[in-house]
């Protein structure tokens, strides 16, 4: 599929802080909760989910929810152009091993 140059812009755009690359990068290992990506960014939720609230608009990623949870992973299948990029991000499983272990500290 042929994407428009106005459409990978935008999307570089996001991907071009910090914060929000990161988390493309864990979510590229698993699907992760607000206070899991909080946790291992160290920093707020509230702030989490302003980056994810953009990400979720520029369609890269996509929220489901469990339980009382919501849990966001990535929604790249149709955006070959970040194929590469993600492919090329440092492996993030390390930081995740670090989370802990209670499942019910999201509040």
């Amino acid at each position: 599929m042929s994407r428009s140059i106005d459409e990978i812009v935008e999307s570089m755009k996001l991907l071009g802080d910090k914060s929000r690359l990161t988390i493309l990068a864990l979510l590229k290992e698993r699907e992760l909760c607000v206070c899991d990506i909080a946790e291992l960014l160290d920093t707020t939720q509230p702030n989490v989910s302003q980056h994810l609230r953009k990400l979720k608009k520029g369609g890269l990623v996509v929220e489901s929810r469990k339980a009382q949870w919501i849990y966001y992973s990535l929604n790249i299948e149709d955006k070959d152009y970040l194929h590469e990029l993600l492919l090329s991000l440092p492996s993030m499983e390390n930081k995740l091993e670090l989370l802990s272990k209670d499942n019910n500290r999201c509040i």
